[in-house]
């Protein structure tokens, strides 16, 4: 099997997407493994075909490079950010859009910046089963409990727009009804206002795998029940397909706990489908 994703080019060059694999693990309560999701949702994407039947139209016409997993300095957290930072620069700067495999969600943070620096007046739009707004997690204030908070801090008030939460403490609670839109798009009401506060603006689309039912993703760092199923979240997409995502990211697929890969396989044609959706010419 390829060592890329699905239908992906191996040079930059004519390319119109990058696409970044970002094999973070340092800061999980949960299960360790997601620094392995890249690369299982790469051999998994391998199970696919690039031609989307539903979607009439095929993921190698987005023109996709992948660039494979960044080297992110080991043990040197702030070191491993700052290099996502600049390398999530470089690729907008040039003008490309940008596919972000994790890794644990903390990723989202600085791939966020560099698109914020890119383009003014940004929206977050955060599909997830948790809330991820804690002020700090274990007294640490970078974490995967703590990066929509910082997202939410970084730009703006009514700017983060969350989805699938179903998971969360008081207090992220009461920070979530002061500073971002808690929605909930499966349906046609929730979709509406999600498409509504994003129409217009650059988006910034981060995609935890956990918004899914851990009986379609079991291979997650924290389970939470009564998520979506994966033909949900692909509904979602679908009917988001207008609003203008400049960046994605996709994260926390952990494989040691993935068994039969079902998680990576959800994984992989979810990014599928929102390469198409998203960034298809």
């Amino acid at each position: 099997m390829s060592g890329r994703f699905l239908g992906c080019r191996e040079a930059e060059a004519d390319s119109r997407v990058v696409l970044l694999g970002l094999p973070l693990d340092a800061t999980g309560c949960g299960r360790a493994g997601v620094k392995d999701g890249p690369a299982a949702v790469r051999q998994a994407s391998q199970f696919l075909e690039e031609y989307s039947l539903s979607l009439r139209a095929d993921f190698r016409d987005v023109r996709v490079y992948d660039a494979l997993d960044l080297p992110l300095p080991p043990g040197n957290l702030q070191g491993a950010l700052k290099v996502i930072e600049d390398e999530a620069g470089r690729v907008l700067g040039a003008g490309l859009g940008l596919l972000a495999l994790g890794g644990e969600h903390l990723v989202t943070l600085p791939l966020v910046r560099a698109a914020a620096a890119r383009f003014p007046g940004l929206r977050v739009l955060q599909l997830d089963a948790h809330a991820d707004l804690a002020d700090q997690y274990g007294g640490e204030p970078l974490t995967h409990a703590t990066v929509m908070r910082r997202v939410a801090e970084w730009v703006g008030p009514g700017r983060l727009i969350q989805a699938g939460i179903r998971s969360g403490a008081v207090e992220e609670a009461a920070f979530a009804e002061a500073n971002t839109l808690w929605l909930d798009p499966r349906t046609p009401a929730g979709l509406e206002a999600t498409r509504r506060a994003l129409m217009g603006h650059p988006v910034y689309l981060t995609i935890d795998i956990d918004v899914l039912d851990p009986a379609f993703a079991p291979g997650v760092s924290c389970p939470e029940p009564a998520g979506w199923t994966t033909a949900e979240a692909l509904a979602v997409l679908d009917g988001l397909a207008d609003i203008g995502v400049v960046a994605l990211d996709l994260v926390e697929v952990c494989p040691p706990a993935d068994a039969g890969a079902a998680t990576a396989v959800a994984a992989a044609r979810i990014l599928r489908d929102a390469g198409i959706l998203f960034f298809h010419p």
